[in-house]
């Protein structure tokens, strides 16, 4: 029905409902607006798209489970973001190269000493990096990664040049090295074959004690049999000890019959009398061998005084007749003689005085000698 054919009641009731209808599609549409403008705030304010940026990069081994858009941790925050994962090219040594963006203020914490550590991120496969915190050296030669004023970046530190150079956006990115273990699957992969040869070992061992154990009931029950036939040996050792224990059966009366040991006491007590006789008879003739050496040589020393006497007359008085004096030459050989005599040697002993060597040679020379002189 057109409208000019309504009436003015329905036209004005229409008018009404269409100027609701239309605030309603623009509050709607204001309110999706905003929601708009407050998702792309939100995701800009994640995505760090206000903030001031510095560019890194580092080498990998493989890009397994890094992918861009990932976050960059730094001391357990999301601090930066993945931008890029790429294969390096084949001319170099590097295999991955990843490019990541830190954000303001986290790339103040970054330094030249900082590294680039991946970790999982699960059993999957996934990995995250993370930076560590710069500054931690022994020395105080440390330097940060960028040089910012103004909330931009101005400079880069040259680790060849040792000093801050001119950077802009849109130069190249900073270098941090990468400390990267064996991945979640390589690492699963060393574990099983370590399992592997685990297992092998675990059933050699197994089986190694097995024997062992086989080997250990045929010995305890060949041991039963010996200490089975042990009985009768234990018994038998009991008793001798038994027997040695008593006053009859010690093992010197086994060895020493009663009477052997009445023989061997009779023999010693014999032989400690014949000992005795003799040590008596020894003793009493050294005594009468003394007494009569000592007679004998107070005899020799009288003679020999005698001769000596008899001769100094002869050589004062040589008138005597000569053969008064081959008597006495004769008589003092006769003496010295006895003094040389084996027997009677030790009879003539002279006393050890204090004269002269010379006096004492000439004292005992013999008379026949100083007669010839």
């Amino acid at each position: 029905m057109p409208l000019q054919d309504l009436t003015p009641q329905l036209r004005t009731r229409l008018s009404r409902l269409e100027r609701l209808v239309g605030l309603f599609v623009t509050a709607a549409t204001l309110l999706m607006l905003a929601g708009l403008g407050y998702y792309v705030y939100h995701l800009a304010e994640t995505k760090g798209w206000f903030k001031t940026k510095a560019p890194y990069f580092t080498y990998l081994e493989t890009g397994a489970g890094v992918k861009a858009g990932d976050k960059v941790r730094l001391m357990g925050f999301p601090a930066g973001e993945i931008t890029s994962v790429e294969a390096e090219d084949p001319d170099k040594h590097e295999n991955v190269v990843v490019e990541f963006v830190m954000f303001q203020p986290y790339y103040g914490y970054v330094w030249d000493d900082s590294i680039v550590k991946v970790r999982s991120a699960g059993l999957l496969g996934a990995r995250y990096l993370e930076v560590t915190k710069g500054g931690t050296r022994v020395t105080n030669d440390v330097h940060a990664t960028f040089k910012e004023e103004n909330r931009k970046l101005v400079g880069a530190w040259s680790r060849t040049l040792a000093s801050f150079t001119n950077w802009h956006k849109g130069d190249g990115p900073w270098q941090l090295f990468a400390d990267e273990p064996p991945e979640l699957s390589s690492q699963l992969d060393q574990m099983v074959a370590m399992l592997k040869v685990s297992l092998t070992n675990i059933l050699q061992l197994t089986n190694a004690l097995t024997k062992t154990l086989s080997n250990a009931v045929e010995v305890t029950a060949n041991f039963n049999e010996v200490l089975l036939d042990s009985k009768s040996l234990v018994r038998n050792a009991r008793d001798i000890t038994d027997n040695l224990k008593g006053p009859r059966g010690s093992l010197g009366e086994w060895l020493i019959p009663t009477n052997l040991n009445l023989q061997l006491q009779q023999a010693l007590l014999s032989a400690n009398t014949v000992l005795t006789n003799a040590n008596l008879a020894v003793t009493n003739t050294d005594a009468r061998l003394g007494v009569l050496v000592g007679s004998l040589n107070q005899s020799l020393e009288n003679l020999a005084n005698l001769t000596s006497n008899l001769n100094a007359q002869v050589q004062v008085n040589s008138n005597l007749v000569s053969s008064i004096t081959h008597a006495i030459v004769h008589s003092d050989e006769l003496v010295q003689g006895l003094k040389r005599h084996w027997l009677l040697r030790s009879a003539f002993k002279e006393k050890r005085t204090n004269q002269p060597p010379e006096r004492a040679r000439d004292r005992a020379k013999s008379p026949k000698e100083a007669g010839g002189r």
